[in-house]
C-alpha cells in the first residue's frame, strides 16, 4: 500500500463534499460546514477500514448461518481539538465501538510569522499495541500532528498509525513522511502552496473558525 492515499484525485461523492467545504458562499452556513466535515470523516473512515485487519466470525441469521469478516480489533480514534470534532463524529459513526482520545494542539505565535505548537490537554486510553487513527481537517506544516503523536506516546506505542485529513499542503505531507515514516496517510486533497503565515492556498480557510466561530 502506498504511504499516502488521496481520495479527491478521482471524481466521487467525496470530491463534491470537498467542493462545498471550499466554497466561500456555502461556508457561510456553519451547520452545513460541520455536516460536510462529518461526511468527509465518514468516507475517510471507510477508506481506512479497507486496510485494517479482519477475522472470520460465524453469524446466525433467522434462516441459517454463514462466516463473515469483522474487524479483528477496534481502533482508537484521536482528534485534535477543536477543528477535529466534526470529523471525529463522522469517524465514530463508522467505527461505532472504537475507543476515543482527544488532544489540544494550537499555534502560539512568537514574532513575525514564526510560531510554536503547544499541547495543553490530552485524554486518551492505553495505546500500547493498538491501532491509532489521528484526525485533523487540515495539515498545513504538519507540526501539530507530529507533536500530537509524540505527546500521545505517553499512553503507549501503537502498532499501527493512520492519519486522516480533508486537506493538506505538500510541505505538510513531506514533513509527516520524514517525522512519522511508519504512518499511513489518508487525505482528501493536497494543495501546493503555503503562505508566509503557513496557511494552505487555495485551501478553505480556518476550519475551526468556520465550524465553531472566531476564536
Amino acid at each position: 500500500m502506498d504511504k499516502v492515499t488521496i481520495l479527491g484525485r478521482s471524481s466521487s461523492l467525496f470530491s463534491s463534499i470537498q467542493a462545498e467545504l471550499r466554497d466561500e458562499n456555502i461556508q457561510k452556513d456553519r451547520l452545513r460546514f460541520r455536516f460536510n466535515l462529518e461526511r468527509a470523516g465518514e468516507i475517510l473512515a471507510y477508506e481506512i477500514s479497507r486496510s485494517l485487519s479482519y477475522s472470520s466470525k460465524e453469524v446466525i441469521t433467522p434462516l441459517g448461518s454463514l462466516e463473515m469478516q469483522v474487524l479483528s480489533e477496534q481502533p482508537v480514534i484521536t482528534s485534535i481539538l477543536r477543528a477535529g470534532l466534526p470529523m471525529h463524529n463522522g469517524f465514530l459513526r463508522m467505527f461505532d465501538h472504537a475507543d476515543n482520545g482527544f488532544i489540544s494542539a494550537y499555534r502560539q505565535h512568537t514574532h513575525g510569522n514564526e510560531f510554536i505548537v503547544k499541547v495543553e490537554y490530552m485524554a486518551c486510553p492505553d495505546l500500547e499495541d493498538r491501532v491509532l487513527i489521528i484526525t485533523d481537517p487540515m495539515i498545513a506544516t504538519g507540526k501539530s500532528l507530529v507533536l500530537s503523536y509524540q505527546s500521545l506516546l505517553s499512553y503507549g506505542k501503537p502498532k499501527e498509525v493512520y492519519i486522516a485529513a480533508v486537506l493538506a499542503s505538500e510541505a505538510g505531507i513531506e514533513q509527516l513522511k520524514i517525522q512519522l515514516p511508519h504512518a499511513k496517510i489518508f487525505v482528501g486533497e493536497i494543495d501546493r502552496e503555503l503562505t508566509a503565515k503557513s496557511y494552505i492556498v487555495p485551501g478553505l480557510g480556518d476550519a475551526g473558525d468556520l465550524a465553531f466561530g472566531l476564536k
